[in-house]
């Protein structure tokens, strides 16, 4: 879905979430050293990140849009259901 048709706060919220998104990622250290960040504030991040998401999840039910749309490749087949048939073997007649 293109920035253009989203509202005003989902555009915010996008913009958030990727720059807690980049800010966490920005901050990463190996296994085992310690984080540079408290642990209240990694807390803190989660929550932030945890409302932003219930609040996409809101304004997508009250636009009508399915919730947890992936994105698509434009050249990507619109529907991914095909049909597959399954056929009985018949039995062979062993003697």
């Amino acid at each position: 879905m293109s920035d253009s048709e989203l509202s005003m706060e989902e555009r915010i919220l996008r913009a958030v979430k990727l720059t807690l998104a980049n800010v966490i990622k920005d901050t990463a250290t190996p296994h085992g050293m310690r984080h540079p960040l408290s642990d209240a504030t990694i807390e803190d991040l989660r929550q932030c990140l945890a409302l932003i998401s219930a609040r996409e999840r809101e304004l997508a039910q009250a636009a009508g849009r399915p919730l947890g749309a992936q994105p698509r490749y434009a050249d990507e087949p619109v529907s991914k259901d095909t049909v597959i048939r399954f056929h009985k073997k018949k039995p062979t007649d062993r003697a």
